[in-house]
This record gives C-alpha cells, structure tokens and sequence, in this order.
C-alpha cells in the first residue's frame, strides 16, 4: 500500500485529475474519487462529461444509481461502493483508512497555503506511522518530478 501526494502548482486539480484517472483506467484499477462536498462532486462530474468524446472517462455518482459497477465513483464521503484498489483524495478531505487500497493518491494545490499546510501535516502524520509515502510536485511545463 503506498500514499501518493500530488502537489499541484500550474492547473487546477480538475484539470490534473482526469490524466491520472486515465493512467489509473489503463492499469485496470478501479477508483474512487472523494471530492470533499457534493457541490465540488457535482462540478467534477459535469466536468468529466464535458470531456472530448476522444477521452471520455467512465464514472458515476450516487444520484446515477449502479455504483458497484462504476470504474470511477465519484462521491463526498468515505464509502467504496464499486470495491476500488485506488482512491483519490482531493485536498482538504482528509486520508481515508488505508485498509483495503493499493495506492491513495492526495491531490493539493500548492500554491493555497491552508491546502500546503493541511498536506504537510498529512504527510508528517502518515510517516510517522511507517506508511510508504511518494510526494510529486509539477514543474513549470506540469510535467511531474517525484520530490520525496
């Protein structure tokens, strides 16, 4: 089990999320998403929508129904209704039990001091109890550079 912390610095997370749910479709995982509060579920649910035919993703919220058979769930709390290996955590939400995932990947924006200081604090927290911890920072062009 590994925790993944992604500093974003140069998009906003709705931008970034879509590529790693992507990444995370093609290894064939399953994943949940945990957006925080409904109304930020809603906007990332219209956004996955609204996405090119080219690079639809594959999700669903509770209001849709089915939730087990989602490859990606969308949702505001800590439920895992379609038995995702991955969950996505997106700032400011706190980590989850890590019981039960391969990989949590925490999203921030980097350059929001509460959203940094929540995620050091995080991180401190998690490395204190011995997990496997990664920690990405975007550069300038957004490519990504493991920093820890």
């Amino acid at each position: 089990m590994e925790i993944l912390f992604y500093q974003i610095d140069n998009q906003p997370i709705g931008q970034v999320l879509p590529r790693l749910l992507e990444i995370s479709l093609q290894r064939g995982w399953k994943v949940v998403v945990e957006a925080g509060d409904e109304e930020r579920v809603r906007a990332l649910d219209s956004a996955l929508w609204m996405g090119d035919d080219d690079s639809f993703l594959p999700h669903g919220t509770a209001e849709d129904g089915n939730a087990a058979l989602q490859p990606v769930y969308l949702t505001a709390g800590a439920e895992n209704p379609n038995g995702a290996n991955v969950r996505f955590v997106l700032g400011g939400a706190r980590l989850p039990d890590p019981q039960g995932y391969e990989r949590i990947v925490y999203l921030f924006e980097g350059r929001d001091e509460t959203s940094l200081q929540t995620a050091r604090a995080l991180w401190r927290a998690q490395k204190g109890a011995g997990l496997d911890l990664t920690y990405w920072q975007q550069d300038e062009n957004g490519a990504w550079k493991k920093k820890a």
